[in-house]
């Protein structure tokens, strides 16, 4: 089996990943490819032979979908949720569904409204000192750290009540302290 290191080493080379691309579509032609990739037919032949040696070419010199599976199978998995997001006033059962939604310090999705949503919404508003006024801007800075759709994680903080809004200014106003 090819390991993700070995595929990332052999994808890397454009040469041989414009073979894989075309090899995804259908059997590769190495006369035709070698036409097309403006290079010598020998350069094609030599590229397949190192991918179909490595498992990742079928004798019909096809893409091995299932070789992709397997090297997918054993890429690392997500990092676990950063200890200074569930550190905190947590049960150890919110802890564990706030790990859930986190890789490190970033969000992995934004759930749905309910306790899930609410919990996750409570921990972003520990952000947010107490008595301290945030501009939009800075709310925005503060919030797209953990997710790219700040302005929804923003207005979901002030509509669940963790964080207030008046005169252009935001402030924490709800969850738990310390």
């Amino acid at each position: 089996m090819v390991l993700p290191t070995d595929y990332l080493r052999l994808a890397v080379d454009p040469i041989r990943l414009a073979i894989l691309g075309s090899a995804a579509v259908d059997a590769v032609q190495p006369d035709e490819l070698a036409v097309r990739l403006g290079i010598p037919e020998r350069r094609v032949r030599r590229e397949l032979g190192r991918l179909a040696e490595a498992g990742l070419l079928t004798a019909d010199l096809r893409l091995d979908v299932g070789v992709l599976r397997e090297v997918a199978r054993a890429l690392p998995q997500d990092a676990e949720a950063a200890a200074e997001i569930v550190d905190g006033p947590w049960s150890e059962e919110e802890a564990r569904t706030l790990a859930r939604f986190f890789v490190g310090s970033r969000l992995r999705e934004i759930p749905a409204p309910g306790a899930k949503r609410t919990l996750l919404l409570e921990r972003l508003g520990q952000e947010f000192e107490p008595g301290l006024r945030y501009t939009e801007r800075e709310v925005n800075s503060i919030l797209q750290v953990f997710h790219p759709d700040y302005a929804a994680l923003r207005r979901y903080l002030v509509d669940e009540g963790f964080l207030s809004r008046a005169d252009g200014s935001y402030w924490r106003t709800g969850g738990r302290t310390g």
